[in-house]
């Protein structure tokens, strides 16, 4: 696959008070672990073509945690792109862990904090990670409010340290980040948004006005994939997947949207990134946008 221009890639962003710049669609790497995000995957060396494959088009935006796998996919993010391409960004999360039961643990203290940081370190063979993001403890679906004071400044006194250069959030709500925003400079917001969870329209909003970028998570549904006539149905009007048009909806609802879609397949790979060429009509924008009034109405 030829290298893909910056436009079809949804264009760049700059993460703001920073000197890193992205394309706007980028790489969730989750789903390069085991079934679970567990152990091993089936295809290990279908992973690493997978990763090879991403930056070969122009992707140069990674999402990772070190509780993948744990461990494993940011260890097969460094065999596969060691040394690391000039202008690849790789944003990690802390905050959670895995138990040998394969539970999802809070991980949160500061002690905690900083381990998750070594970890990554480690495991990507990295000096300094360039974002790392606190995702903050709340439904699975969803932030909860609570302070978040005790976590932030302890990654703050990790950059200070020289081990992280940036700071983000996930999972949160407006106090939080206003909270965190008291504390040190937040470079990025990851929270789940797609075509039908709009719940943080007005706070997409306000990031877009502070130039910070929103980095939705599960783009396409996580675990129960977007299904609605009214995206079958533009998709077929528009030659492209019901996924391909959720994903290049995220791109027109706003420029501070950057975009982290995951998968195990190069074939789908390249099917996610060719949804940065398409346009949509202003008809196609209101029936899309009409999404989540029909799936509010169900609920």
């Amino acid at each position: 696959m030829s290298e893909m221009t910056e436009a079809t890639l949804g264009g760049r962003f700059r993460f703001p008070g920073t000197s890193l710049t992205v394309q706007r669609i980028g790489y969730g790497a989750m789903q390069l672990a085991g079934p679970g995000v567990w152990g091993p995957p089936k295809d290990y060396d279908g992973a690493i073509a997978v990763l090879r494959e991403a930056v070969a088009a122009g992707v140069n935006h990674i999402d990772t945690a070190d509780f993948y796998g744990p461990h494993i996919t940011n260890q097969i993010i460094g065999q596969a792109l060691r040394p690391y391409p000039k202008g690849l960004v790789i944003v990690t999360k802390l905050g959670g862990r895995r138990l040998p039961d394969k539970s999802w643990q809070p991980a949160i203290s500061p002690q905690d904090l900083s381990e998750g940081v070594h970890d990554n370190l480690r495991n990507l063979g990295l000096e300094a990670l360039d974002i790392v993001n606190y995702r903050a403890i709340g439904a699975i679906h969803g932030p909860a409010e609570g302070s978040i004071a005790k976590q932030v400044t302890a990654l703050a006194d990790l950059r200070r340290k020289g081990l992280i250069r940036h700071i983000g959030l996930s999972n949160v709500t407006a106090a939080q980040i206003a909270e965190a925003q008291a504390i040190t400079d937040i470079v990025c917001v990851q929270n789940n948004y797609n075509l039908t969870q709009r719940q943080d329209d007005s706070l997409i909003d306000d990031l877009a006005r502070q130039g910070i970028p929103y980095v939705p998570y599960f783009p396409l549904g996580g675990f129960t994939p977007l299904q609605s006539s009214t995206l079958s149905d533009v998709a077929g009007r528009l030659g492209a997947t019901p996924m391909q048009v959720a994903l290049a909806w995220l791109l027109h609802r706003s420029p501070n949207i950057l975009l982290i879609p995951g998968t195990s397949s190069v074939a789908h790979l390249r099917e996610n990134l060719a949804a940065g060429q398409l346009a949509f009509s202003p008809q196609v924008l209101e029936d899309l946008d009409g999404i989540a009034a029909t799936a509010k109405v169900a609920h």
